[in-house]
């Protein structure tokens, strides 16, 4: 036999094994990136997309014929978990304020995008997707799901065309993935590989614990290479945050106020289109930056700097830049994480091609009306243009944050989403 067939053999046996454990299987669905809105949607019932936030507590959509009312008192558990992380500028839920008069669960669906909020009600609904052993979808699955229904169009303000809500994947009860994991038994986590957008295909997103494969490199599986780091909670906030002791470009530290990073703390979020810095971490990172890109080029052609295009801080003529596999040669941006690990970002995910001309800028951005050094903010959000083509796992249930960079041969719009038979 053929050596060269061994590697896909024993990936076809694994996956047999599993499926004839009877272990319940994770769900999958793809992850398609809105160019217009540099949002992620993924499908979830008769043609609904619903965009994709990992710090939403709640899943909801604008209210469907065919939702089932939930009629939960609001003294309820079920709506004390609706309603357990109030959205700032919102009404305050709670019974002596709920304008529903049978005393039934008010709740505020949240646009993470326009920061508007509205009053609305649980529904029973339904997440169709497919059941995966890690290479392709295996069955079509509905899982039972519960979301809030609201009940004003305006909620739906600038997200991509045609999506009709959100599907909130933070560590609570009533987010997507601990649905998930209660309705078909699988494990508390998820995975997600965010795609580039266009004409490279849909990504992925898998709920329950999955091996991960992708076309033309069958033979890796990919979640047993992953680097884990806690995730960090802060109180009051649904969001995942991580531990991150310092910035550096390539090998030096970016030289940031003291306690600068544990003030506010690092957040991820994937309704930021870019990673966004507060301005006492942004500005010394910006002028770090600037520098180190003259410096490495002192041999060769200086890279021009051109009129930056609102919002990031820095852009060149891209005519200036080597252009190679991992993007452009810039200062690689690295974010040192708890126990000793590192997220490194090479020019394929620091820096964006602007439209029109032969711009490219640093996408990363200063935080707009936030005072420097303000602790009720994020030092930085990491934004989803620096997770695309990252394998990225959330392990709610062990508080890990797993995280790979795909090799440049190999991309999130690869998983193969035909059905296997």
């Amino acid at each position: 036999m053929s050596r060269s067939r061994l590697p896909v053999l024993f990936v076809l046996a694994a996956s047999l094994v599993w499926l004839a454990s009877g272990q319940p299987l994770p769900v999958v669905v793809p992850v398609t990136k809105d160019t217009a809105t540099s949002l992620y949607t993924i499908p979830f019932y008769d043609g609904a997309n619903l965009i994709v936030d990992i710090s939403g507590p709640l899943v909801w959509s604008t209210c469907q014929r065919g939702h089932l009312p939930a009629k939960f008192p609001c003294k309820s558990d079920t709506c004390k978990l609706a309603n357990a992380y109030p959205v700032p500028g919102c009404p305050a839920a709670g019974c002596g304020r709920d304008p529903r008069k049978d005393r039934t669960c008010t709740t505020y669906p949240y646009n993470p995008v326009t920061g508007s909020c509205a009053a609305g009600s649980l529904v029973h609904t339904r997440f169709v997707a497919n059941t995966t052993d890690g290479k392709n979808p295996v069955n079509q699955v509905s899982v039972r799901a519960m979301s809030a229904c609201g009940t004003t169009k305006k909620l739906l303000a600038s997200l991509p065309h045609g999506a009709s809500g959100v599907a909130g994947l933070a560590g609570s009860g009533l987010a997507l993935p601990a649905q998930v994991a209660s309705s078909q038994k699988v494990a508390k986590k998820f995975l997600l590989c965010l795609p580039t957008g266009g004409a490279n295909g849909d990504g992925v997103a898998i709920f329950g614990g999955s091996p991960l494969y992708l076309e033309y490199t069958r033979s890796v599986e990919y979640t047993s290479s992953l680097e884990h780091t806690p995730l960090v909670g802060r109180k009051g906030s649904p969001a995942y945050y991580v531990a991150v002791k310092y910035i550096a470009l390539d090998n030096s530290r970016v030289p940031l106020p003291p306690l600068a990073l544990a003030t506010g703390g690092v957040a991820l979020s994937t309704t930021a289109p870019y990673t966004v810095l507060r301005a006492d971490v942004y500005r010394p990172f910006l002028a770090a930056f600037r520098e180190a890109t003259a410096a490495q080029w002192q041999y060769a052609q200086k890279p021009r700097e051109v009129k930056p295009v609102a919002p990031f801080g820095v852009c060149y003529d891209a005519r200036t830049l080597a252009n190679t596999r991992m993007g452009f040669m810039v200062p690689s941006v690295t974010l040192a994480l708890d126990g000793e690990k590192n997220w490194t970002m090479t020019g394929v995910n620091s820096m964006v091609a602007v439209k029109p001309g032969n711009k490219v800028c640093l996408a990363f951005v200063e935080m707009k009306e936030v005072k420097a050094g303000d602790g009720k903010a994020p030092a930085v959000i990491v934004g989803g243009f620096q997770m695309e083509n990252f394998v990225l796992q959330f392990d709610l249930e062990r508080k890990q944050f797993g995280l790979l960079r795909l090799p440049y041969y190999a991309q999130c719009g690869h998983f193969n989403f035909t059905r296997s038979s």
